[in-house]
């Protein structure tokens, strides 16, 4: 026990270092963080290790509220994404709601690649439904990255549309809150965004 412990020191060397370059550069910020939480945006991402929601956007603790799943979904009966929702929308009046895929998903292949992997197949079976509907546009993409990046998008644009149809947005917009729903995707190839102009900010 001991041992493994040992293991993680430079995590816990790594995290003084980081509080230490935070209060020289700015003394009062975790002052502020401790006082409140008003992230105007919802994060609605991928967990992949490579894509740091904070990082991408360039973002300070506090100014991002972020979900993550594998393949950044938004499935209208996992109550942890539901609680997140709400909570974001209700509690914390997020301005924005950003679904955020990435270019070579291993979530997105793996829904598609036909072989068993248990539980998360399950999980991700929303992409394979997303995969049939849109199986004419895929079909003609013959180079294989290429298609698995229009996977991507195309998965991006209809938890998009989930999130837009879900009661809680629409009972949002019911009462007038300023809230708007946007489809990014990331290149970690290149560290950038996206937009695939997919923004909602009213009911339809």
């Amino acid at each position: 026990m001991i041992k493994a412990a040992c293991m993680l020191d430079h995590l816990k060397a790594n995290n003084k270092s980081w509080a230490a370059g935070k209060t020289a550069a700015d003394p009062s910020f975790f002052q502020r963080l401790v006082a409140q939480q008003t992230p105007e945006y919802l994060w609605i991402g991928c967990a992949d290790s490579r894509v740091p929601a904070n990082d991408i956007v360039g973002l300070d603790p506090g100014e991002l509220f972020v979900h993550r799943n594998v393949a950044n979904l938004a499935p209208p009966q996992d109550a942890n994404f539901l609680s997140v929702l709400q909570f974001a929308v209700e509690i914390l009046k997020v301005k924005h709601v950003i679904v955020v895929g990435h270019y070579g998903c291993g979530g997105v292949r793996a829904a598609v690649d036909g072989q068993r992997r248990g539980l998360v197949d399950h999980w991700l079976h929303p992409i394979r439904e997303v995969c049939r509907d849109h199986l004419s546009e895929l079909s003609a993409i013959a180079e294989r990255e290429a298609y698995f990046d229009r996977l991507c998008e195309l998965n991006v644009m209809r938890q998009v549309r989930n999130v837009v149809d879900n009661i809680i947005v629409r009972d949002a917009w019911a009462r007038g809150q300023n809230l708007a729903v946007h489809g990014w995707v990331y290149s970690i190839a290149d560290g950038l965004i996206r937009d695939l102009d997919v923004t909602v900010s009213t009911a339809d």
